[in-house]
């Protein structure tokens, strides 16, 4: 598995895709489960996660779905935002949402063979 982070907008999905090239990639704002744990990639994975959460996942659903994904499908490259940062939301939903895909991120570093965060294109290999 290699995790690629940053902020918005930054360029992390042509970063990943130059890295891995030939992979097919899912849009984890409207990929399913089975997509998620056969692709060779997946961008927006916070938008996945935002998107489970709404339909009423736990954080420890989510946070097993971290497992699955490492376990069914080792290899993937999953790109997400880093949405830790900034300014804390009032609104409760979505504070808990910074929370569980922090959570969820740091697991999937932890299984992660490399860790990039990517700036302005740049990328910065933080693990491995």
């Amino acid at each position: 598995m290699i995790l690629v982070t940053g902020g918005a907008y930054q360029g992390k999905l042509n970063y990943a895709k130059a890295l891995c090239p030939g992979k097919e990639w899912a849009d984890g704002g409207i990929c399913t489960e089975q997509e998620l744990l056969s692709c060779g990639g997946i961008f927006r994975f916070h938008s996945y996660i935002e998107n489970r959460m709404k339909e009423g996942m736990t954080q420890g659903e989510l946070l097993y779905l971290a497992d699955t994904l490492y376990r069914e499908n080792p290899e993937v490259v999953v790109v997400t935002d880093e949405i830790g940062y900034g300014i804390v939301p009032a609104d409760a939903f979505e504070r808990e949402y910074r929370e569980v895909t922090g959570r969820i991120c740091t697991r999937l570093a932890s299984y992660a063979a490399q860790v990039h965060r990517v700036i302005c294109g740049v990328g910065t290999v933080i693990k491995g």
